[in-house]
């Protein structure tokens, strides 16, 4: 068992608010530990307590880390590989057991995110929580309205209907459209999928975003720590 912290410590050392915040919204009866209101002075155990302030769990367990990672093309969205070939685990640079949060197939590019945190990995993947992912894709012919609205209003795939929340074409060149993507959910290989059912293979897709988490500025192969305030966005499904 790990040494209990005052409640106002744990929450500082998170990095989601200072611990004069943290004791005004524990006055204000915003905090709980393991479901119960909490009192200044209380304490609480890192390892397996629950702290949340108003219904948000606050990630108080050491060692916690969540790493952003452009994935470059044929890279395997796994902890590790039989096969020997390089994951996203493999081009992060933590002393801790991570493992990526959702999945982006070995053909595709782009943000992924790398963690140990059960709880943002949850809020994260599960479709409840609203957090959704957006694509550029480039594909193959001209992508008229037509298809766009199939996009949005769902197409049938082998394993059950899909639908975008959002398609908008972003370029037309001969030959190609680059079209932006927003899905609210992920799975195999979805997107291509998407558009095969429209007529449209596509020849690149990227990941531009995760929920309100992005980074322009990341090069293939690059990864940074998630900053407090977008752990807090995260867990906070904004």
């Amino acid at each position: 068992m790990a040494e209990r912290i005052r409640v106002q410590k744990a929450i500082a050392r998170s990095g989601l608010m200072s611990r004069r915040a943290a004791e005004e919204a524990m006055v204000a009866g915003r905090v709980k530990i393991n479901g119960r209101d909490v009192v200044l002075g209380d304490r609480v155990d890192p390892e397996t307590d629950m702290v949340t302030i108003d219904g948000t769990p606050v990630p108080i367990a050491p060692g916690l880390e969540t790493h952003l990672l452009y994935k470059p093309v044929g890279v395997i969205s796994t902890a590790d590989d039989p096969q020997g070939r390089v994951t996203v685990v493999d081009l992060v640079p933590s002393e801790q057991r991570l493992h990526p949060v959702g999945r982006l197939d070995a053909d595709s590019e782009g943000l992924i995110l790398v963690s140990n945190d059960g709880e943002l990995t949850n809020r994260v993947t599960h479709p409840r929580y609203g957090i959704t992912k957006r694509y550029l894709a480039e594909v193959e012919g001209d992508v008229k309205k037509v298809a766009l609205k199939r996009l949005t209003t769902g197409v049938e795939l082998e394993d059950g209907p899909a639908r975008a929340e959002s398609a908008r074409v972003i370029d037309r060149r001969p030959g190609r459209t680059l079209v932006e993507v927003v899905m609210g959910e992920g799975r195999n290989r979805e997107v291509r999928r998407m558009f095969d059912a429209v007529g449209h293979q596509v020849t690149r897709l990227v990941r531009t975003a995760i929920g309100p988490i992005t980074d322009p500025g990341l090069k293939p192969g690059e990864s940074r720590r998630l900053e407090a305030g977008e752990i807090k966005s995260l867990l906070e499904g904004s």
